[in-house]
């Protein structure tokens, strides 16, 4: 389990590195694919949050297995979303509720992606443990990394 913190530190390192590097969109055609691309990363984010959000309530029985698998899961999607928000989308019109700050404010943006890895991959560790209390603890984690870079970088 050192290895996954491990992983995760030097994987946030290159995040702050391809965020800072960010390009222009070149096109409107562009920016929509790159929007979308961006979009269907923060899907995938959302549907395994759900069932974590959802155990952490007490709304479905809480199930280690399952817990693992979804942070997991965030885990590896966390380290692309640098990859995925490197395109700057905010000199065209294109739907999306990021906010142009993602590309303003790169090392604060970078900060939040970090901070979803290391709360996932705690996630992970902690569920293997299958201690209830900790692993809803560890789930409030992951969850507020989430809504404090959704606070600063989504429309409402």
């Amino acid at each position: 389990m050192k290895n996954l913190v491990k992983v995760a530190i030097v994987a946030s390192t290159v995040m702050v590195a391809a965020t800072a590097s960010a390009e222009a969109a070149k096109s409107l055609k562009h920016a929509k694919k790159a929007t979308h691309n961006r979009e269907a990363v923060f899907s995938l984010l959302g549907s395994n949050m759900g069932p974590l959000g959802a155990m952490a309530k007490g709304k479905m029985p809480l199930d280690a297995k399952v817990v693992e698998k979804h942070a997991t899961r965030i885990n590896q999607l966390s380290l692309m979303i640098a990859d995925y928000t490197r395109t700057d989308t905010s000199g065209f019109k294109v739907k999306t509720e990021a906010l142009d700050k993602i590309w303003k404010q790169p090392k604060a943006f970078a900060k939040r992606i970090d901070d979803l890895t290391k709360a996932s991959a705690k996630l992970q560790k902690v569920a293997m443990s299958g201690d209830t209390a900790s692993i809803k603890k560890a789930i409030g984690g992951v969850g507020k990394t989430c809504g404090g870079c959704h606070d600063d970088f989504k429309a409402d």
